[in-house]
C-alpha cells in the first residue's frame, strides 16, 4: 500500500477532498486490471520525452526501472492498490514517487489522465480481441471435428422447433461454425479501430511540448495515430463495438446452449452429455441437468445488459472527455472475461458430448418430416408445386389419422391421392435419400457436407 497517497489533480484546491466523495469516485477496484497496459504505456512515453529531450536519459532510465519493479509488486502482491488512491494510476505514480523521489514527477510530461486513459484502454482491448479470436478458433475447431464426425449421421432439422427435414448432423455443427467464424471476422475488423494510438493527445487539445506521437504509437505497436485530439480522449465507439461484438458471440452461443438443453432431455434424447458437465439434484437422484449450457444462456443476459449500459453512459456526454467515462470499464471488463469464459466452458462441454446415433436413426426413418420428399417426387412427375403441396398435406392427414407413417402407406392408397404416384415413391422416402437428393449449392447433402468440410479445414 502507498504510504504518502496524493491525488494527481489535488494541487489547485485549499481543501481536501472529502472521504466519501473521494470512496464514490474511487475506481481503483475496477481499473486495477490495466495495471500492465498502464506500465508499458509510461514507459513508451517515458522513452519518447528521452528521445526528444525533454527528460533526460537518466531520468528516463530511472522511471523506467521504477515502474518495472512496480509492475513486479503489482503482479506477486506485494503493492495492493487502496480506494484511498483513486484509480490505477495514481497508484503507479505515488509509489514511483516513493521509489525514485521526485524525478518522479517528470513522466507525466506532456500527458493527462485522459490519453493515458485511452491508452490503456485500446491496449487492453487489443489483447482481449487476441483472446476471444484464439478461443472462437478454438470452438470452430471443436464444431469441425463434430461435423466430420456426424457428416454422415441423420438428424432433424427444426423450423418453428417443429420437426421439419431430415439434414446431416454435419450441416447442423457447420451452420453454428460459420456463425463463430462472422464473430472472428467482426472481432477483426473492429482491431483496426482498435489499434489508433490516442497518446500525445494530452488532455484533449495536445501540447506545448515537443512530443512525437508516432514514435510512442510506434513502440506500442499501434498501426496508426490519431488524427484529432478531442476526438482521441472523448472516443468510446471501439468499446460499444467491442461489447456489441462480444454481445452477438454470446447470442450465438446461448442459441447453441438451448439446442444442447432441449436435445439432451428424456423428450427429445438425441444428445449425451457428459457426466462431467453436469449437475444433480439436491432433492431428486435421478436428475441430470445441463447447467452449463443454462449458464452461458444465463450470463448472455449479462452481456446485453452492459452494451445497454455503455451506450446510455455515452448518449448525451458533450466532448470531449467527461468522468462519466470512468464507467465505461465495468461493463467492458465484465463483458470481455462472461465471453472469453463462457467460449472455453462451452467449447469443452460440447467436446464431451455424444449424438445418440442409434435413437435418431429409428425416429428419422419413420417420421412425417420425409413429407416435403413426396411434395418434390410429385413436382418431378409435372405436377404444379401448389398442387403437389396440396396433395401431400392430404397423404399426411391421413398418416396421422390412420397411424401409418409414411414410409408404410400402400401404393394403392398413396395412388387414391394421385395417379402419378408409382413403387418408386418408396426410394424417395428414407433419411438418407432425402438428405442425398439435395443438390444446392451448401445444402445438407453428404456431397455438400464434405465439401463445406474441406473448406472449413482451409478456413480453420
Amino acid at each position: 500500500m502507498s504510504k504518502n497517497k496524493e491525488l494527481l489533480w489535488q494541487s489547485r484546491f485549499s481543501l481536501p477532498f472529502d472521504r466519501d466523495a473521494l470512496l464514490f469516485s474511487s475506481s481503483v477496484h475496477v481499473d486495477k486490471k490495466l495495471y500492465r497496459e498502464d506500465i508499458r504505456g509510461s514507459i513508451a512515453h517515458v522513452t519518447m520525452l528521452a528521445e526528444e529531450q525533454i527528460v533526460s536519459r537518466e531520468d528516463a532510465e530511472q522511471i523506467t526501472g521504477g515502474l518495472r519493479e512496480i509492475e513486479v509488486e503489482l503482479e506477486n502482491g506485494s503493492l495492493v492498490p487502496q480506494w484511498e488512491d483513486e484509480d490505477i494510476h495514481t497508484v503507479i505514480e505515488n509509489r514511483l514517487k516513493e521509489k525514485i523521489g521526485t524525478v518522479a514527477g517528470k513522466l507525466h510530461s506532456g500527458r493527462s489522465r485522459n490519453d493515458q486513459v485511452a491508452t490503456d484502454t485500446r491496449l487492453y482491448l487489443r489483447g482481449r480481441i487476441t483472446d476471444l479470436d484464439e478461443a472462437l478458433g478454438g470452438m470452430m475447431k471443436v464444431l469441425l471435428d463434430k461435423a466430420r464426425t456426424y457428416g454422415e449421421t441423420i438428424i432433424f432439422g427444426y423450423t418453428h422447433l417443429q420437426r421439419a427435414q431430415p439434414i446431416s448432423a454435419g450441416h447442423y455443427y457447420l451452420a453454428y461454425f460459420n456463425m463463430f467464424n462472422r464473430d472472428r471476422q467482426r472481432l477483426c475488423d473492429l482491431l483496426k479501430r482498435v489499434n489508433v494510438s490516442p497518446l500525445g493527445a494530452a488532455a484533449f487539445a495536445g501540447s506545448t511540448l515537443p512530443l512525437n506521437p508516432a514514435r510512442t504509437a510506434e513502440l506500442l505497436g499501434f498501426d496508426s495515430l490519431f488524427p484529432n485530439s478531442i476526438d482521441a480522449v472523448s472516443d468510446r465507439d471501439i468499446i460499444i463495438e467491442f461489447i456489441s461484438a462480444c454481445a452477438t458471440v454470446m447470442m450465438h452461443l446461448s442459441r447453441f446452449a438451448e439446442d444442447v438443453i432441449l436435445w439432451s432431455s428424456y423428450e427429445f434424447g438425441y444428445l449425451e452429455i457428459s457426466d462431467a458437465f453436469a449437475t444433480g439434484s439436491s432433492l431428486m437422484p435421478q436428475k441430470k441437468n445441463a447447467d452449463i449450457a443454462e449458464l452461458v444462456r444465463g450470463k448472455t443476459g449479462r452481456v446485453y445488459g452492459n452494451l445497454m449500459t455503455i451506450l446510455t453512459i455515452m448518449k448525451g456526454l458533450p466532448l470531449s472527455y467527461n468522468r462519466d467515462m470512468q464507467e465505461d470499464k465495468p461493463p467492458l471488463f465484465d463483458s470481455a472475461e462472461t465471453t472469453l469464459q463462457s467460449l472455453k466452458i462451452f467449447s469443452k462441454m460440447l467436446e464431451n458430448t455424444a449424438l445418440k446415433e442409434d435413437r435418431l436413426a429409428k425416429l428419422t426413418a419413420e417420421d412425417l418430416s420425409l413429407a416435403t420428399e413426396i411434395a418434390e417426387y410429385l413436382v418431378r412427375k409435372q405436377v404444379p408445386f401448389r398442387d403437389a403441396h396440396r396433395i401431400t398435406g392430404k397423404i399426411v392427414t391421413w398418416s396421422i389419422s390412420n397411424g401409418v407413417t409414411l414410409p408404410k402407406i400402400p401404393l394403392g392408397q398413396f395412388r387414391e391421392f394421385s395417379d402419378v404416384i408409382e413403387n418408386d415413391i418408396y426410394d424417395c422416402l428414407k433419411p438418407e435419400a432425402s438428405v442425398n437428393s439435395k443438390k444446392t449449392h451448401g445444402s445438407c447433402s453428404f456431397a455438400s457436407v464434405a465439401a463445406q468440410i474441406e473448406e472449413a479445414g482451409k478456413l480453420l
